[in-house]
């Protein structure tokens, strides 16, 4: 007989789990989330439950199940290993007409809890039975087509106002967040940066405004004075606008200058953060930017001036006297000058350099040299933008990996 659904609004309520192991460790969350007053009754805790306990968000009983533990509650999840237990809870559940879900046996179960997705306010719910796999698997498939457009739920929700600045991520579509998706499909307008994930553009309905912001190094750019000014006219003609930008909107991406305009305007602005080049594209190498024992500090500088230029405000000597990671960004044009500027600064010619073009795309490929060789290498490579530089011992770490690997996979 098929389950009669009903979403719980558990704010305040308490919410009594028994058990501490993984099953828990997947639910209390969730339970937080709904605004549970959540009790935990188990001997012992994961980790991660452990830090919920310590920051005050879950009242832990650590004992094992006794009688009367399910007083007082609204809902009881029976999570432990032992089947007995489970039983007894929800034996006691049920002659005080509380509900209670069982997880280790769907069958004696009298509720279940459905695979959920979030997408924006609507919250998908599937039980497929009592599957939880093929529950998941639809609930997947549901809420990915929520994200990416294909399912349009714009006509059942709240129309976003103003403008977003969206960080769209490294480069591969993939990489960018699930709520700079959702909005990105919820989009009357949409201002495109040159290194936003360009793929996502296709997916646009036809009557979306598309405007390339790009900014075409030593080529064609539009105007950031020009780009506020679009901002700000689209949002006040009642359009909803998504500023598409690659990487993370406030990492040399200008966007602190857009909400500032938005904000004089008295237009609302949405932000959400993208996942910085600066950390992704050195991880999509094989390459930590920190590694315990090598460096515990990493610095982020855009290069768009070299040393020496009176606009530059980077420390180029501290820079140098640091053991520390340098991500360098807009640095290819730059290179013979920073490898300079840090060599007669103190750091070793020797000191690893490793450069990467188009970063977490297709067409990523990585150079490694030292700072004596690099910008010699990078010339004869034809190396050009957008890439990341990484400078520091760090990069012997990446080396050491693809080493080990080529050992042991054949």
């Amino acid at each position: 007989m098929s389950p009669y659904l009903l979403g719980l609004r558990l704010s305040g309520r308490r919410v009594l789990v028994v058990g501490g192991g993984r099953v828990a460790q997947r639910r209390v969350p969730a339970l937080i989330e709904a605004g549970a007053e959540v009790t935990l009754v188990s001997p012992s805790v994961t980790p991660a439950l452990d830090d919920l306990i310590a920051a005050g968000r879950v009242t832990w009983l650590s004992r094992p199940y006794a009688v009367g533990d399910c007083d007082g509650a609204w809902l009881v999840h029976a999570c432990t290993d032992d089947r007995a237990v489970n039983t007894a809870v929800a034996a006691e559940a049920e002659a005080k007409r509380v509900w209670c879900v069982r997880a280790d046996d769907r069958d004696a179960s009298a509720a279940w809890t459905p695979a959920s997705g979030r997408v924006g306010e609507i919250t998908v719910a599937v039980t497929a039975g009592g599957d939880p796999r093929r529950a998941a698997g639809i609930r997947d498939a549901v809420t990915g087509a929520l994200r990416d457009g294909t399912v349009d739920a714009r006509r059942s929700r709240t129309k976003p106002v103003g403008v977003a600045l969206v960080g769209g991520g490294p480069g591969d579509p993939g990489l960018i967040t699930v709520r700079g998706r959702q909005l990105l499909s919820q989009a009357d307008v949409v201002v495109a940066d040159r290194l936003a994930p360009r793929v996502l553009l296709d997916e646009l309905p036809a009557d979306v405004e598309l405007i390339d912001a790009a900014k075409i190094p030593y080529g064609r750019a539009l105007a950031q004075d020009k780009i506020n000014e679009l901002l700000v006219e689209r949002a006040r003609a009642g359009k909803f606008v998504v500023r598409l930008k690659g990487g993370d909107p406030f990492v040399f991406g200008r966007g602190g200058e857009e909400m500032l305009a938005c904000a004089r305007a008295g237009i609302p602005v949405t932000v959400v953060p993208g996942i910085t080049s600066a950390v992704a594209v050195p991880g999509a190498a094989g390459v930590p930017v920190t590694h315990r024992g090598v460096s515990q500090e990493f610095h982020v500088i855009s290069v768009h001036v070299p040393p020496g230029d009176p606009r530059s405000t980077v420390d180029w000597p501290a820079m140098a006297r640091s053991s520390g990671t340098l991500v360098l960004m807009m640095a290819v044009e730059r290179i013979p000058d920073v490898a300079d500027a840090l060599q007669q600064e103190g750091r070793s010619p020797e000191t690893p350099v490793m450069v990467v073009q188009d970063g977490t795309l297709p067409t990523q490929r990585a150079l490694y040299a030292t700072l004596s060789t690099v910008a010699e290498r990078v010339t004869a490579a034809g190396i050009r933008p957008p890439a990341i530089v990484l400078v520091g011992e760090v990069v012997k770490v990446g080396q050491e990996v693809e080493m080990v690997r080529a050992e042991r996979i054949p």
